[in-house]
C-alpha cells in the first residue's frame, strides 16, 4: 500500500485547503519541510501514529526539520475515531496558532477529523 499518492502529476504535495486557516495532505516527508515553510505553514499537526506503516517517517523527524524553518509541529496520533481528549488537545495546540496550519496523516482524513472537531 505504501506509498501513498501523496502527489499530483506533477510531483508536488496534494495539499487540500479547508479554509484559510486549514489544509490537509497525506503522510508528508521531512524534504517537504522547507517548502510548507515557503508557502507560509506555521504549524504542521500529524494525526498519525508513528510505525503505522513501514516506511513512514518518523514524527520527530517531521519536527526536527519544521523546527528549522520555524514551524511548530505538533503530534496528536489518531487510531480508528478521534477521542474527546484528542479534540481537546487539537483545542489547545490551535487556539495560539495564527496562520495556516497543515494537518496529515495517511490520507489526510483524521486531520480533516480533528479539525472539524473546532466547530463544535
Amino acid at each position: 500500500m505504501w506509498p501513498f499518492n501523496l502527489f499530483g502529476k506533477s510531483g508536488k504535495m496534494n495539499i487540500k485547503t479547508i479554509d484559510g486557516r486549514f489544509a490537509t495532505t497525506g503522510q508528508i516527508q521531512p524534504e517537504d519541510v522547507a517548502q510548507l515553510a515557503q508557502d507560509g505553514y506555521v504549524a504542521i499537526v500529524c494525526a498519525r501514529p508513528d510505525d503505522e506503516e513501514p516506511g513512514q517517517p518518523a514524527f520527530a523527524a517531521i519536527a526536527r526539520e519544521a523546527e528549522k524553518h520555524g514551524i511548530k509541529a505538533i503530534h496528536i496520533p489518531v487510531s480508528g475515531s478521534v477521542s474527546s481528549d484528542q479534540i481537546a488537545r487539537f483545542k489547545t495546540a490551535m487556539a495560539p496558532l495564527e496562520g495556516p496550519v497543515l494537518g496529515y496523516c495517511r490520507s489526510g482524513a483524521r486531520a480533516g477529523a480533528l479539525y472539524s472537531s473546532l466547530a463544535r
